[in-house]
């Protein structure tokens, strides 16, 4: 049942990391330019395993795909900019001191694992991905797209 404010949410099952990856693929085909995609899930859950698939749609060698833990962000230069962050260790107390806005409302598209850290000073979100563990290899995915930040978006 989609959730207000949304006109997509899809649900299923990934049995490995490379089925992870080769959906993550699938998705970016519809991402544009200041889209910003949000990553739930817990530790070791495949988010970053689903950035190496999106970014190798984008011809981002997926090896050079690695989670942003200790540096905040990656940026992966591939046929549209990928910003990649990871607020897992930042400290909500500090974020006014960072400006992340030429990012979040650039000309690339934002993957924000974490996004929950950033409290009001998130931005507006495109897309949500969740992720749970089902097992050792595999995950459910669900993948919601807001509708109304869609429909205003003239990209």
């Amino acid at each position: 049942m989609p959730m207000k404010g949304q006109d997509l949410k899809v649900s299923l099952i990934s049995n490995s990391a490379q089925e992870t990856m080769r959906v993550a693929k699938e998705f970016g085909l519809q991402l544009k330019p200041g889209d910003i995609v949000f990553l739930q899930g817990d530790l070791a859950s495949g988010k970053t395993t689903f950035v190496k698939g999106l970014a190798q749609g984008f011809r981002v060698n997926p090896k050079k795909v690695n989670s942003p833990t200790f540096v905040l962000m990656n940026y992966y230069k591939g046929k549209v900019p990928l910003y990649h962050f990871d607020f897992y260790r930042l400290d909500p107390g500090t974020i006014e001191a960072f400006d992340f806005d030429e990012y979040f409302y650039g000309d690339g598209i934002c993957l924000i694992e974490w996004p929950e850290r950033l409290g009001i000073h998130a931005p507006r979100l495109s897309y949500l991905v969740q992720f749970q563990h089902k097992g050792e290899n595999k995950r459910r995915l669900c993948i919601s797209c807001l509708l109304k930040h869609r429909v205003k978006s003239s990209r």
